[in-house]
């Protein structure tokens, strides 16, 4: 495996007004011209909202505004179905495993360049406001300790059970007060930018929305399965339109989903109702961060800088949202890993479908092909600007010449109990877990089976080979699951050494403390196997402890 490469203004009227783009915009390719950039990267926002034509269940006015006037990419995909990993491979440029991103706690170290450091150096002016997320050393005790603790074979309730709640002032706009204060300070430095320097400027805004907030009966750090919105946005989900996913029968789940759903605490019984209510819920916060990109773009538009400005819209993964019997990320499935990716700017074609398989890691060569920085030559990603281009009828160049059609996504973190990989080529997707051999793989019809429900590896084992030797081509993942392997477990032995011998205590106390205060014996037990190597990875049953 490869090393480590380098040590409010008051309340607009968004919903109602859609400031108009001028159609006389300079080429990207004028070198004299330099334009400026706004990136809104949310948290777990379901990127499968933006890419139908009729969006029949949530009003995403602004969003729909950035479609109408730029280009929406189809088949965006997360690098890692994860906030810091897949944070760390927007920012750097790099899959998770060149940077050893492998959980919410081990991410980019603080010196690692990012693009906003090199468009710096080129003499643009950068800010940065609201959720980063990307360095190492964040998130709770908890997290860290599912993650690293994710091989040992027993079974334990990380998270709170899902539910939908409602705010008691039904007309309340702003539900997650952090964004709002940061969007008010972006849109006041954009109006003190446009007023007093005509130095181009990157600008980041990080949102936690629509994540699920924390719940507050969950012990240490709590977890965060509520999904919290007010009757005011909740009336701009056509409830009608939602439905409860199919799942598959607990014993018929594959196993390492099985797992997730389990330490999700999603196995219970949940009724037709409370589903749709977190559905509907979850989409209704989903417009507050659609309210939130009004701010910007009326902001923008008011400052008279949206015709020299690219604006970005993402993600770093989705919310599961109880399909497949989950909420949450950390799933190759596409309410995971299917991610928003709006642009919007000089010399994109108004209307722009992209179907070409694009992630995250393509951003960082973006940002700085629109910046006039010369390309380091080890990025992970390709520059999306080709594939934007307003190019004629009479170019034959292909989009598939202008970006390799397929995406990696990988993930190493907790409520998973193998590494797991993800190779998405036209139509299929292929999930591997830990070395290949000890869980079987997954393979998907993303045509016939938009749901994946029904797993045709066994139907097709020609599909299966292809697909396993482009990825092998990609990564070594079996060396890279049993790097991680190892990482997790001097990680847990070297912080149950700083504890003593009562780290069991220090476990009831966390999130776990549901299962393990009931047996805590039983899993000291099978963690001390599991350090002695006398069990090394994911059982290959459903037998837990």
């Amino acid at each position: 495996m490869s090393s480590m490469p380098w040590r409010s203004a008051p309340f607009l009227s968004f919903l109602f007004f859609l400031p108009a783009v001028s159609k006389s915009i300079p080429p990207l390719r004028n070198s004299r011209v330099r334009y400026n950039v706004v990136m809104v990267m949310s948290d777990a926002f379901d990127g499968r909202l933006t890419i139908a034509q009729q969006n029949h269940l949530v009003a995403l006015p602004n969003l729909n505004f950035l479609k109408k006037h730029g280009a929406v990419f189809l088949n965006a995909y997360t690098n890692s179905p994860i906030c810091c990993p897949s944070r760390s491979a927007m920012w750097s440029g790099l899959f998770p495993h060149l940077t050893e991103s492998w959980n919410n706690y081990k991410c980019l170290d603080p010196d690692h360049p990012t693009w906003m450091d090199l468009v710096k150096q080129k003499g643009y002016i950068t800010q940065k406001f609201g959720k980063e997320d990307y360095r190492s050393g964040s998130h709770s005790l908890s997290n860290r300790v599912e993650a690293w603790t994710r091989d040992v074979p027993f079974l334990l309730r990380q998270e709170g059970r899902p539910v939908a709640s409602l705010t008691a002032n039904k007309t309340q706009t702003r539900i997650m007060l952090d964004d709002w204060k940061n969007v008010d300070l972006a849109t006041s430095w954009l109006r003190k930018q446009a007023e007093n320097s005509t130095q181009p400027f990157f600008l980041y805004l990080g949102l936690n929305l629509p994540h699920p907030y924390p719940s507050e009966n969950m012990g240490e750090n709590y977890g965060s399965s509520t999904f919290l919105t007010s009757t005011y946005w909740l009336k701009k989900v056509a409830y009608k339109n939602v439905t409860v996913p199919k799942w598959l029968p607990l014993e018929a789940m594959h196993q390492v989903d099985y797992y997730s759903s389990y330490t999700k605490n999603c196995t219970d019984h949940f009724t037709s109702q409370e589903i749709r209510d977190i559905r509907a819920y979850y989409y209704a916060m989903c417009a507050e961060a659609d309210g939130i990109m009004g701010e910007i773009i009326s902001a923008l538009e008011e400052t008279g800088l949206l015709n020299t400005t690219y604006v970005f819209f993402t993600s770093d993964h989705g919310e599961l949202a109880m399909e497949h019997r989950q909420f949450y990320k950390m799933s190759m499935y596409e309410g995971s890993s299917h991610v928003p990716l709006l642009l919007m700017g000089p010399n994109i074609r108004p209307g722009k479908k992209i179907s070409n398989i694009v992630s995250l890691v393509d951003l960082y060569p973006t940002m700085l092909e629109i910046a006039g920085v010369s390309m380091p030559q080890r990025l992970s990603g390709f520059s999306l600007m080709p594939l934007t281009y307003a190019r004629s009828k009479n170019d034959l160049i292909s989009e598939s010449d202008l970006h390799p059609n397929w995406a990696l996504s990988q993930f190493h973190g907790s409520d998973a109990n193998a590494s797991t990989y993800m190779l998405r080529v036209d139509k299929w997707k292929y999930i591997a877990y830990s070395d290949g051999d000890s869980v079987p793989p997954q393979l998907f019809d993303l045509i016939k089976d938009p749901e994946e429900l029904k797993n045709v590896a066994k139907k097709f084992p020609e599909i299966v080979r292809y697909m396993e030797k482009k990825l092998r081509s990609i990564l070594d993942y079996k060396k890279v699951s049993a790097v991680v392997h190892q990482y997790n477990k001097q990680s847990f032995a070297s912080w149950k050494e700083s504890i003593g011998s009562n780290y069991t205590n220090v476990i009831s106390n966390l999130r776990w403390h549901l299962d393990w205060s009931l047996r805590p014996k039983t899993y000291e037990l099978a963690i001390e196997r599991w350090l002695k190597n006398e069990n090394n990875g994911i059982s290959k049953s459903t037998g837990y402890t």
